[in-house]
């Protein structure tokens, strides 16, 4: 189970990828809604490409179809999704995440199957839009146990060894690799954090 993932979607320099996990990024999610089912089949078959063969692992969000097809590791269910029991019974061989924001949820994930939950905002981002309010780290700690975390929301090097420290197992980001200045420099930096 990767400590650090790395969301992409159609708008990040491709090419950087490869460097990206040559540098030791351990995992990628491929989160980009707004493609067609063929394009977003087509680009997550390209990421696993450009980073499988430095031994990443590539998850795909919110689609166990698009995962299967491409032959991912893994898929990220948000609370819309599939239930995690149908994307289990589907894919038994993938890793599942599930979106949790406290505890109870971890626990219910737990109990269906998933592998690990993906946990936030634990601080306020820029990312996404429309997120509750961030959660911070007590709310980590509180929810550490029933399945590793992987922190999301407001994770740079200081939150994200902030939220190791708290209790989270990883965290998955995206501004900070890709809109600092030099994303390989920044993963490397994220990575010593977590460490």
């Amino acid at each position: 189970m990767p400590h650090l993932f790395c969301l992409v979607d159609a708008s990040v320099d491709r090419s950087l990828l490869p460097e990206l996990a040559r540098a030791g990024v351990p995992g990628f999610q491929v989160r980009a809604k707004a493609l067609t089912d063929a394009e977003l089949l087509a680009f997550t078959q390209a990421v696993i490409a450009d980073v499988r063969p430095y031994g990443a692992s590539v998850i795909v969000n919110d689609r166990v179809d698009v995962a299967l097809a491409a032959g991912a590791d893994g898929v990220h269910l948000g609370r819309t999704d599939l239930p995690i029991q149908v994307a289990r019974r589907l894919a038994p061989g993938l890793l599942v995440g599930a979106t949790c924001r406290n505890r109870s949820q971890a626990e219910a994930a737990a109990a269906a199957g998933a592998d690990y939950a993906g946990f936030g905002p634990v601080f306020a981002t820029r990312s996404k839009t429309g997120l509750p309010a961030p959660l911070g780290l007590e709310a980590v700690t509180s929810a550490a146990g029933p399945l590793p975390l992987l922190a999301i929301g407001g994770m740079e090097a200081g939150t994200a060894r902030a939220a190791r420290e708290a209790g989270a197992h990883g965290v998955a980001v995206i501004g900070a690799i890709w809109r600092q200045p030099d994303p390989v420099t920044a993963a490397k930096e994220l990575l010593e954090a977590i460490a």
